[in-house]
């Protein structure tokens, strides 16, 4: 069965050749650690851990290597630590900052079911590979110094932008270009820049005697090529960061060791929004994982990512989260006392057609359908195929011991209201009926009538 992966730069869905079928690349940009992380943050995470457990199951785990990069020096970083850590030096504030971040970071990944990358490095340890890179592009002729900052010279690459496809006018007129008097044209971005009194700050090269630190895209241009080569099979990201970041990258990458590709195929996921709107603070939608995390668990949110395909626009909702509690919900009673079984085919064929993940949830669907119906190796179908992409991690007894943490009910109203609101339905006061019912869902609290009586449950 072939896999086929779609290709940002061709822009078409290409057949998956590895470079080496032994040791199979693919890169991924990770988070900069200054906040928690969001809901946005959360699925490229999910989507390439998808792709990393289909790579090892075709490959095997021991011939993929997967790198997600830490960005640890960065302007808003050290915005953060000045602003959390006033009475610190900035350094020591910075480290305080970045440690905390990164740890929270892991255990809300974790949370979500991801399985750690092969490696994991972080900007300041490879601010050597960063150098070497910029002396190559310098000797090159793809680099230049002008008062003490090292900048990529954009006019000395033919095809920039064969990426985002803009040409260079569409560019400049798109992007927020920074206007400095270092910059020989509009587009040229640093490499590396001059540090400020109290700031990271490492010997810069060139021959340039002021410390200084790196620009943002030449981070992973060396962590890339440290661990995966010049050249290696995938690199992922969000669809955000095609231009400029990625753009950038194999602009660096390409012109320092003069290779036609930086990556053979580029896979992008695509924006997430909440409730219809675009996330933002100003709003009042901004959702980090943490937050998701007290009120449901980690492969609830990881389902809701993948009822989405992942190159599609996804709209977070509450009512998709619930959907998912419920799908989740069933698998786990019906599957409890299974052992994995075969993985289903159907599964597998819409995971290798460019990550299908909704048409990989309709076969799964269908398992469960035979599994209720009793059929014994359709239960360890579904909890050998759901396990793997990273659901039904856990017991049956594990699933269910979950709790959020901020529903606090009070019992003793929601049974008064319940009792009141059945008095309201005897006498046929449907207006009153109703208006209770609103009040009761305002609590979190789902009313559930049958013939038995009335039964209520919080809702997820």
């Amino acid at each position: 069965m072939e896999l086929k992966l779609y290709d940002t730069l061709t822009r078409e869905k290409r057949v998956f050749t590895p470079l080496d079928p032994s040791n199979v690349r693919i890169y991924v940009c990770g988070p900069t650690v200054y906040d928690f992380a969001h809901i946005g943050n959360a699925r490229p995470v999910i989507v390439f851990d998808v792709l990393f457990r289909l790579l090892r199951h075709r490959y095997g785990a021991e011939h993929v290597t997967y790198v997600r990069n830490i960005t640890d020096v960065d302007d808003k970083i050290n915005a953060r630590a000045a602003e959390d850590y006033p009475a610190l030096p900035l350094n020591d504030a910075i480290r305080k900052v970045t440690e905390k971040t990164d740890r929270l970071f892991h255990e809300d990944v974790a949370a979500l079911r991801c399985l750690p990358p092969s490696f994991e490095p972080r900007a300041t340890e490879h601010i050597a590979e960063m150098r070497t890179l910029i002396e190559l592009l310098i000797k090159s002729g793809h680099a230049y110094v002008e008062q003490e900052h090292v900048l990529f010279s954009v006019a000395s690459m033919s095809d920039y932008g064969k990426l985002a496809r803009r040409s260079l006018d569409e560019m400049i007129a798109g992007a927020r270009v920074e206007v400095a008097p270092y910059k020989r044209a509009p587009m040229d971005f640093v490499l590396w820049k001059p540090s400020r009194p109290g700031e990271p700050a490492w010997p810069s090269p060139a021959g340039i005697k002021t410390p200084g630190r790196p620009g943002w895209h030449i981070e992973c241009s060396a962590m890339s090529w440290k661990h995966l080569g010049e050249t290696f099979d995938i690199h992922g990201g969000g669809i955000d960061l095609v231009f400029p970041h990625h753009e950038n990258e194999i602009a660096q990458s390409r012109c320092a060791f003069h290779t036609p590709v930086m990556a053979n195929y580029w896979m992008h996921n695509g924006f997430l929004q909440v409730e219809g709107e675009k996330m933002a603070k100003s709003l009042g939608n901004f959702v980090t994982i943490r937050e998701l995390l007290q009120d449901w668990p980690g492969e609830v949110i990881r389902l809701t990512m993948l009822m989405t395909h992942y190159r599609q626009p996804l709209n977070w909702t509450t009512n998709a989260l619930r959907e998912s509690q419920r799908t989740l919900d069933h698998w786990y009673e019906l599957t409890a006392d299974a052992a994995p079984g075969l993985f289903c085919a159907d599964v597998i064929a819409a995971l290798a057609d460019d990550l299908n993940t909704p048409k990989a949830l309709a076969a799964l669907h269908e398992l469960r359908a035979e599994a209720a119906k009793g059929s014994a190796g359709a239960r360890g179908s579904l909890k050998a195929s759901a396990q793997s992409i990273g659901l039904m991690q856990q017991t049956d007894a594990q699933w269910h011991s979950f709790r959020p943490a901020s529903v606090a009910i009070d019992e003793k109203k929601v049974t008064a209201l319940i009792a009141a609101r059945n008095a309201a339905r005897q006498v046929k006061d449907f207006g009153e009926s109703d208006r209770i019912r609103d009040e009761l869902a305002k609590m979190g609290i789902v009313v559930k009538d049958s013939k038995d009586g009335t039964t209520w449950e919080i809702a997820r």
